[in-house]
């Protein structure tokens, strides 16, 4: 600290210093700049957050690349059972949501110790094995979905191309285009985003992202209803039938379609990462259910629409990516602002999922090596309408290390709706499921064999049952595409 700077008993963070002294260059003094203000109960830096924002992070998250091949689902699945697994989906992730809540203090939900990520509520209400479970779940997790992203988002890159090349030239032409540098340059603009330092100050990343998602689920809503009201309506109660595939083929891609709906809901991961962005008073949890109600209850309403109508506009031919499957027809400008809005939307939900990895691997580095220079160095950069960044050496290069792996992997496995799919599936069960129940169950100190215990643990063993379903189909699904892949060269 600088000598001029005066000394205070608080737990003063050296980013909460470089607010005060950012603040006092436009005023008389330092004692013009309140110190407890910008602390919250814990010595860190005062939350910001609001439902709102929230909101925006959980909509940010959920509707991605998820809500593409919903159509696809439900085509697979047929009028009955694909609206029904998408609201049941929905709602056991804002029960199981509401449960995660409570967790983020403990051992009392309002004033207890806050738990700053996923892997610290299960650490303070479960300990012992389950939390390397969880975080070996939950940061494969993240990075995989940072894979899903980089392959979504250059899906849609590639859409653009192929959709103006069709305009020119007809739907004859070959316009043949390779997802390859397209994967480069998003994974290029990550690497400069991913040194935004910390995961509270990219709320306006969020809230742009959540925009752009209602822009292209609106385009695709749009365009669906088009053809269906020109009186092109299809699909079936059972979907797929049998007959056009074998009883084989159909039953692993409901499985696949099981796991590509479970991704769609997939954001309890964050959940306490986002709910450690909000200010209180009112309580954190409070607000945070509120926020989880106003988010899934938005986003199931647009994958209602945006599944149901796409497939009633394709039936069982629905394709895996409904705006990629939209890009050879008119109107094209509409069809690649959609996909614009969907590279936009996944530059924010990128950050959105990795920056918890971010964090939890550095503050990991800092106590593993805290004498190592290329860990702790940090280098003071004044930025013009920012004032004063960081810039850590280490946070420079890991990062950087992060994004190249996530591109490269997506470059070597660009298979959209089984990597999804199995995503969804591996993460469902564990993050959305069973830890909050049994956090809940230890929290509240539910006893075994009771009426409570018995419905938890019931709805717990049959999304077991679900994720491991979707799992084989998924897996099944990346053993065939194998069979006819070549690696770096795939092009459309």
């Amino acid at each position: 600290m600088d000598p001029e700077t005066p000394q205070t008993s608080l737990p003063v963070d050296f980013s909460v210093t470089d607010i005060c002294i950012e603040e006092t260059l436009h005023k008389e003094s330092w004692n013009n700049c309140d110190l407890k203000s910008l602390l919250d109960d814990d010595g860190r830096p005062a939350r910001r957050g609001t439902m709102w924002t929230a909101s925006a992070h959980i909509i940010t998250a959920v509707i991605g690349s998820g809500v593409l091949s919903l159509a696809w689902a439900i085509s697979q699945l047929g009028w009955i059972a694909g609206p029904g697994v998408l609201l049941a989906f929905s709602l056991i992730t804002f029960y199981t949501s509401a449960l995660l809540a409570d967790c983020y203090r403990y051992p009392d939900p309002v004033n207890g110790k806050r738990n700053y990520t996923y892997m610290d509520a299960v650490k303070a209400n479960l300990g012992g094995l389950q939390i390397w479970l969880c975080g070996l779940t939950q940061y494969s997790i993240l990075y995989g979905t940072a894979i899903g992203y980089t392959i979504t988002a250059s899906m849609s890159m590639t859409a653009i191309r192929r959709s103006n090349c069709f305009h020119e030239n007809g739907k004859q032409a070959p316009c043949h285009t390779s997802e390859n540098p397209y994967m480069i340059l998003f994974g290029t603009f990550q690497i400069l985003l991913s040194q935004i330092p910390d995961f509270d100050r990219i709320w306006w990343l969020s809230i742009v992202a959540a925009i752009m998602s209602f822009g292209y689920s609106s385009i695709g809503l749009s365009l669906a209803i088009t053809k269906v009201a020109g009186g092109h309506v299809h699909g079936s109660v059972t979907g797929v039938t049998v007959g056009t595939v074998t009883s084989a083929q159909k039953t692993w891609a409901t499985f696949r379609a099981l796991g590509n709906i479970a991704f769609a809901y997939s954001f309890s991961m964050l959940l306490i990462e986002i709910q450690d962005t909000i200010k209180s008073p009112p309580a954190e949890n409070k607000t945070m259910k509120k926020a989880t109600l106003v988010g899934i209850s938005i986003t199931t309403t647009y994958y209602m629409l945006c599944g149901c109508l796409g497939y009633a506009a394709f039936g069982d031919r629905s394709p895996a990516n409904l705006l990629t499957g939209f890009g050879f027809y008119n109107p094209f400008w509409l069809v690649d602002l959609a996909n614009v809005c969907i590279v936009v939307h996944l530059v924010g939900a990128y950050q959105v999922f990795v920056q918890p990895l971010f964090a939890f691997i550095e503050h990991w580095s800092f106590h593993k090596w805290p004498k190592s220079s290329f860990i702790h160095m940090e280098y003071s950069v004044k930025i013009p309408r920012y004032g004063l960044y960081k810039m850590s050496v280490f946070k420079l290069v890991w990062r950087t290390c992060f994004v190249v792996t996530t591109t490269i992997i997506s470059m070597m496995l660009p298979f959209f709706t089984d990597v999804l799919s199995l995503l969804g599936a591996v993460g469902f069960w564990p993050l959305t499921v069973y830890f909050p129940v049994e956090m809940y169950i230890v929290h509240r100190k539910i006893q075994r064999f009771t009426t409570k215990w018995m419905i938890l643990q019931t709805l717990s063993f049959v999304c077991l049952l679900v994720s491991l379903a979707a799992a084989c189909g998924s897996i099944e699904g990346v053993v065939q595409d194998l069979k006819m892949y070549k690696p770096f060269k795939t092009t459309y």
